[in-house]
C-alpha cells in the first residue's frame, strides 16, 4: 500500500465550488495512515514545477470549512496545456518531494495532464496514484451525468436571465445575453429555466450543437417582437455556422488563441455587437442591448447551488478513498440515481482525458432555438433550494373614460 505525501493542485477556469473540492481532499486525507503530509500547488501545474508549494498540513479545519464556502480557486489555477516534457517535469518535481498522491481538480486538458503524467511515472517505476477530481461549469466531462461547478454556474445564468426579463418586460426591446460554452451549450440552455409565464425570456436560446444562422435568428427575433413587443434572448458563445466557423470570430479583427490552441470567445463582445448590430441594421429595431456574461458565472458570490456544494465535497473526499483503498489511477464521475440523487465511481483516466461532452439531441428542439423539457428536468434539481421566483401584477383593467371607442 502505498505512503507518503498528498499534493493537490486545481487547474483551467474556477468555479463557485472548487474549493469545497479542495477542502474535501485536504480534510479526507489527513485523515489517513497512509498520509505523511498534504501539499498544495499554487497556480496547478505551474506551481509544481516551479516548486511553488505550501504546506496544508498545518491548516486549521475550521479555516479550510471557510475557504470551502468561498468561490473560485483558492490555490490559484493556470491555462497552461503541458506537452509530454512539460509533464516530465511535473514528474520530477513530484519524485524530488516524494509525492504518492496526486490530486488535480480541473475538466478534460487536467485529466490529460494526469493521464500522462501517470504513464511517464509507470515508465520509470515510480509508484504514484494519480486522481482526477472534477470540475467545470460547461459541463462537458464524458460519463458524467453533471460536472460539480455547473450547477452553480447555471444556476446564476437562469438568475441573470430573469433578472433581464423583467428589465425588458418593463422597457421593452431586444436584449442578447451571450453565455460561455465553446462546444457544450448547457450553461446557455440554462437560461430557459428562467421563464415563469408563456411570455417570459428567453424567447430564443441558441447554443453551439446546433447550426446558427443569423438569417434564422432575425427571424426569430422579428416573430417573438411582432408577438409580444419584445425579445430576450440567450446564445452561447461559441456558436458555430453552417461550415462550423465560430461567428463570433467573423467580426473580431485579430482572433486570439489560449495556451490550448482554442480561439478566445470570452474576451471580447464581439458577437453581443454583431448580433446587435444584425437586428439594428435588418430589423430597424432601434432599443436592442448586448451583453457578454463572460466571467460573471464562474465565481459570483452569494449564488451557489447547495447541491452542487455537497457533491463538490464528495467528489474530492471519493478520490481520496479511491486512492488510499485502491490500486489505480482514475477518474471520479458523478452518476444520477432516482428522480434527484447522485453516486460515484472511478473510471480510468483515458475514459475521460481529451474528450468533449456535448448536449443530447433529446435536449435540443427541432426549431434550433430552444431546449426541450426533458432538459429543464435534467437541470432542475441541480440548482439547489431556495431559487428566487419573479412574480406580476395581475393587472384587472380599469375602463377607459377619455379614449373610449365611439358608439354609433
Amino acid at each position: 500500500m502505498l505512503q507518503g505525501k498528498v499534493l493537490v493542485a486545481q487547474g483551467g477556469g474556477p468555479t463557485a465550488v472548487i474549493n469545497q473540492s479542495l477542502a474535501g481532499v485536504i480534510l479526507e486525507a489527513r485523515k489517513s495512515r497512509n498520509v505523511s503530509s498534504v501539499y498544495g500547488a499554487l497556480h496547478g501545474i505551474k506551481g509544481i514545477v516551479g516548486e511553488d508549494f505550501i504546506d496544508l498540513t498545518q491548516e486549521t479545519s475550521h479555516n479550510l470549512e471557510l475557504v470551502g464556502e468561498t468561490p473560485s480557486s483558492a490555490l490559484g489555477s493556470t491555462r497552461d496545456k503541458p506537452d509530454l516534457k512539460y509533464c516530465q517535469e511535473i514528474l520530477r518535481a513530484l519524485k524530488a518531494h516524494d509525492i504518492r498522491f496526486f490530486f488535480y481538480c480541473g475538466g478534460n486538458d487536467s485529466s490529460d495532464t494526469l493521464r500522462i503524467v501517470a504513464e511517464e511515472a509507470r515508465k520509470t517505476d515510480y509508484p504514484i496514484r494519480c486522481m482526477h477530481v472534477p470540475k467545470t461549469i460547461d459541463n462537458d466531462l464524458v460519463l458524467n451525468d453533471h460536472t460539480p461547478g455547473f450547477p452553480s454556474a447555471a444556476r446564476f445564468v437562469v438568475q441573470a436571465f430573469m433578472g433581464a426579463n423583467l428589465d425588458n418586460w418593463s422597457l421593452p426591446g431586444v436584449y442578447i445575453g451571450v453565455v460561455m460554452g465553446r462546444h457544450a451549450g448547457f450553461l446557455t440552455a440554462a437560461s430557459a429555466l428562467a421563464k415563469k409565464f408563456p411570455d417570459d425570456g428567453p424567447h430564443l436560446v441558441f447554443v453551439p450543437e446546433q447550426t446558427f444562422r443569423i438569417d434564422m435568428f432575425l427571424a426569430g427575433v422579428k416573430r417573438t417582437v411582432d408577438r409580444y413587443g419584445r425579445c430576450v434572448v440567450a446564445v452561447s458563445e461559441g456558436v458555430m455556422d453552417e461550415a462550423g466557423v465560430p461567428v463570433a470570430t467573423k467580426l473580431a479583427k485579430q482572433v486570439e488563441r489560449d495556451a490550448h490552441g482554442n480561439v478566445q470567445l470570452s474576451g471580447s463582445g464581439a458577437l453581443a455587437e454583431l448580433l446587435s448590430n444584425q437586428v439594428k441594421e435588418k430589423l430597424g429595431t432601434s432599443r436592442v442591448r448586448g451583453d457578454t456574461f463572460g466571467y460573471m458565472q464562474r465565481s459570483f458570490v452569494g449564488c451557489v447551488s447547495d447541491v452542487d456544494q455537497r457533491e463538490a465535497r464528495e467528489v474530492g473526499e471519493r478520490a481520496v478513498q479511491y486512492a488510499m483503498a485502491g490500486d489505480a489511477d482514475g477518474s471520479v464521475v458523478i452518476e444520477r440515481t432516482g428522480y434527484y440523487s447522485a453516486d460515484y465511481r472511478l473510471v480510468p483516466l483515458d475514459a475521460v482525458a481529451g474528450k468533449t461532452r456535448t448536449m443530447p439531441p433529446e435536449f435540443l428542439s427541432s426549431d434550433g432555438a430552444d431546449v426541450t423539457d426533458a432538459f429543464r428536468l435534467y437541470l432542475r434539481p441541480l440548482l439547489g433550494k431556495s431559487m428566487p421566483d419573479a412574480y406580476r401584477l395581475r393587472q384587472s383593467r380599469v375602463e377607459k373614460i377619455l379614449n373610449r371607442p365611439a358608439h354609433g
